[in-house]
């Protein structure tokens, strides 16, 4: 939304305390962050949120205009969304913190490797249109952001491309504003955090 320049309003709930649950279900039915309120409108779960964005501001592009490019973005967004798992459970998002003497899982290196693919293929496509992932931002970029963090975050070897797009998205002013919120945090969440 910040990157489409669509105006909104943060609402922050702490998880994994005793009354989360509870805190995050009078916003969302499912009990899932994040949520989207938009009048009497509720829509929680990333994709959805971007696809709910997407129809009610066509004018911001956020999916590509071409059916078929927009169909291959939906799609790695899609398996950014319930794919790589072996990363996402060893591997928490951090925004500040850098870990020199990670030890990846061989299924954490296959889910890397699948991202760099899935990066790579995209750039060399649609580099002409600018520089992330199909040309301009999309959703798609929105998805894979925190993924670029996780990179940051553990050392993961990146090739030329897949840095180049790492440096793409960690440059961005929201990226950066991401990174600002996050050193302000007084409060961690243990299980996220190595020992």
């Amino acid at each position: 939304m910040k990157m489409a320049g669509i105006p909104f309003k943060e609402t922050q709930v702490w998880i994994r305390k005793p009354d989360s649950l509870d805190k995050i279900r009078k916003f969302s039915p499912g009990g899932r962050v994040p949520v989207l309120l938009d009048g009497k409108v509720k829509v929680w779960e990333s994709v959805a949120i971007c696809e709910y964005l997407h129809e009610k501001f066509p004018k911001k592009n956020l999916w590509p205009k071409d059916v078929k490019v927009r169909a291959q973005a939906s799609s790695v967004s899609h398996e950014m969304h319930a794919g790589f798992m072996s990363m996402r459970t060893s591997m928490p998002c951090h925004f500040i913190n850098r870990y020199s003497d990670f030890t990846f899982t061989e299924e954490a290196k296959a889910d890397m490797a699948r991202i760099q693919e899935i990066w790579n293929d995209c750039r060399k496509k649609y580099s002409k249109g600018g520089p992330f992932l199909f040309g301009k931002f999309s959703i798609a970029d929105a998805m894979y952001a925190p993924v670029v963090f996780r990179f940051l975050a553990y050392g993961a070897q990146a090739g030329k491309i897949s840095k180049a797009y790492m440096d793409t998205i960690e440059s961005l002013p929201a990226s950066r504003e991401w990174v600002r919120s996050a050193r302000q945090e007084k409060e961690i969440i243990p299980v996220y955090e190595r020992v």
